[in-house]
């Protein structure tokens, strides 16, 4: 039923068509051409604009990918080692040495012969200022004949013992060429020596005391003057046809400071055995060739 209309429309359709006047069907027809024309070129600037987008598009860069990136990586310059300083031979380094001044100073007379060492804090008398100090001394030289000259004088300082009642402390050498072997051996008096302790006084015995090769004789002998007491001990020795003495002296005042306390003369005496210790004396033929001076009179009288 559904067919037969069908077809009953196609053919009312088709007579239709070609009742249409011409004039009518060529107005369609260039219509119909026109409409195809201008699709035609619509679809050509379709495909113009097409091309030209995807020149563009495949002109842009594309992003390097980053296997690329890797591949394209410039190598690393191979590391350089320097070579160890170590190894290299060490300059020598100029340290600046500091020298120290030596602890002792050595004294020695070229006219007598006479060589010591003190220590160099203490202080040195010689020539006129050594004869001063000795004869101004309480307990002067102790030759048995007068004709002795000091030679040296060596003062140590009160400022060892501080707030202490040492008064003065010295070792002094002397030369009499006036004397004999014998008579050097002797000593002007014999001094009682009163102890500490204030006992009955002892009478100094003369003794011998061996310096190297050398013989010396000794005495000792005490001097008082109110609380001042001055102890001195003498060293004889016959050398070069000369009589040589060598005396240790200490005094105290015996007053004593707000916080101050008594010196023990046997630790001063220590001090100044040190200094004995170490002299020397030279041969006569050695002293003529290398210093032919005589030595100069002193001005003070001598014992």
């Amino acid at each position: 039923m559904n067919r037969i209309n069908l077809f009953r429309n196609l053919s009312v359709r088709s007579k239709a068509f070609r009742s249409v006047p011409a004039t009518l069907e060529s107005v369609t027809w260039g219509k119909t051409n026109f409409d195809k024309a201008s699709s035609t070129l619509v679809f050509a600037g379709l495909l113009i604009v097409c091309s030209v987008a995807v020149g563009c598009s495949s002109d842009q860069p594309k992003p390097a990918k980053s296997t690329n990136q890797v591949a394209m990586t410039q190598p690393m310059p191979p590391i350089t080692t320097t070579p160890d300083a170590t190894a290299l031979p060490a300059k020598p380094v100029h340290k600046k040495v500091v020298r120290k001044a030596p602890v002792t100073v050595t004294y020695a007379d070229k006219t007598s012969g006479v060589s010591f060492q003190y220590p160099r804090k203490y202080s040195l008398e010689t020539g006129d200022a050594a004869n001063q100090l000795v004869a101004s001394d309480p307990v002067p030289m102790n030759f048995v004949q007068p004709g002795g000259v000091a030679i040296a004088a060596v003062t140590l300082p009160t400022s060892v013992y501080p707030n202490g009642d040492l008064a003065a402390a010295f070792f002094d050498v002397s030369v009499n060429k006036a004397l004999t072997a014998e008579q050097c051996g002797e000593f002007s008096e014999a001094k009682p020596t009163t102890p500490a302790d204030g006992t009955a006084p002892a009478t100094a015995q003369a003794s011998k005391l061996m310096i190297g090769d050398m013989e010396l004789q000794s005495s000792e002998t005490l001097a008082s003057q109110g609380a001042r007491e001055e102890r001195a001990k003498y060293y004889h020795g016959f050398e070069n046809g000369t009589c040589y003495e060598f005396a240790l002296k200490v005094a105290t005042s015996g007053v004593e400071t707000e916080g101050g306390k008594h010196v023990d003369s046997k630790e001063v005496f220590q001090r100044l055995e040190k200094i004995l210790a170490t002299v020397k004396i030279t041969p006569t033929t050695e002293v003529t060739a290398s210093a032919p001076t005589t030595p100069s009179a002193a001005a003070a009288p001598a014992q």
